[in-house]
């Protein structure tokens, strides 16, 4: 009787064990889910940027082609 309780305790144990194998297996994918998020934001982030220094040069040269087209009196 002594021995089947702890044959069940061992099954169950082995159970537990393998469900907490799968869960660290699924954390470890979310650490790399996360890691490549992390970069791809910084991408993203690297991009607004770009884009904001970009809309600037863009005024800057369209009121440049202004001023050049009012002193080549074209506008």
């Amino acid at each position: 009787m002594n021995e089947d309780r702890v044959i069940e305790k061992l099954l169950e144990h082995d159970g537990r064990l393998d469900r907490i194998e799968k869960k660290m297996v699924k954390l470890d994918m979310l650490d790399d889910i996360f890691a490549g998020q992390d970069r791809m934001i910084r991408i993203l982030e690297r991009v607004d940027q770009e884009r904001v220094f970009t809309n600037e040069k863009i005024k800057q040269l369209e009121a440049d082609v202004q001023s050049i087209k009012l002193r080549l009196q074209i506008a």
